[in-house]
């Protein structure tokens, strides 16, 4: 069956491994948004991105199958959903039940083409627009590129490359709030 994901933006960024901090600075620097939700792959770079936010003055927060007790994750899920954080880290335990959320980066590549709808289908929720960006890496290109092209004809869309300005009002309905975001040098991420 094919599908479609109306509303929603959908882009990739290519890069290399050591430039995903930077780029991932540059887009929460300059895209306007009520909240964003970066997907990473595992429980320690959820934990080491959430930091390297937080460290920078970031009102991040993280999720992950790694919180020691349900509590854990249901006040993380609260703080954001309240907007006392604007941009969650998470790993494939984030579900459903955030409207605000317009924008999702998919900080390393989904495995499977339905966990790039789970990740995409977190922003632009409940019939408003929203913008999935997906860093591509230029090392995994061929696997990167073939995973894409599945996508493409999944849902029936063409992903582009991310334009050097989008216009927020392809992507954004309306703000619900606005805060200044701190300009932060990130450092190459660690490797796995």
């Amino acid at each position: 069956t094919r599908s479609s994901l109306h509303g929603l933006q959908q882009h990739y960024v290519k890069l290399e491994e050591t430039g995903k901090n930077k780029k991932l600075n540059e887009l929460l620097d300059t895209l306007e948004f009520n909240q964003v939700v970066i997907f990473v792959k595992s429980v320690a770079q959820a934990n080491e991105l959430d930091k390297l936010l937080v460290s920078c003055n970031f009102p991040s927060i993280s999720i992950h199958f790694g919180l020691a007790k349900r509590s854990g994750t249901i006040s993380r899920y609260t703080a954001f959903k309240a907007f006392d954080k604007f941009m969650l880290v998470a790993t494939d335990i984030f579900g459903c039940g955030i409207k605000c959320v317009n924008i999702g980066i998919n900080y390393e590549y989904p495995p499977d083409v339905d966990s790039y709808l789970h990740h995409a289908g977190r922003a632009g929720r409940f019939g408003t627009k929203g913008l999935a960006v997906t860093f591509h890496l230029f090392v995994s290109s061929n696997i990167d590129s073939q995973a894409m092209a599945t996508i493409q004809s999944r849902f029936t869309v063409t992903v582009l490359e991310l334009p050097d300005h989008i216009d927020p009002a392809s992507y954004i309905q309306y703000i619900v709030c606005s805060f200044s975001l701190p300009t932060c040098a990130y450092a190459a991420p660690a490797t796995s």
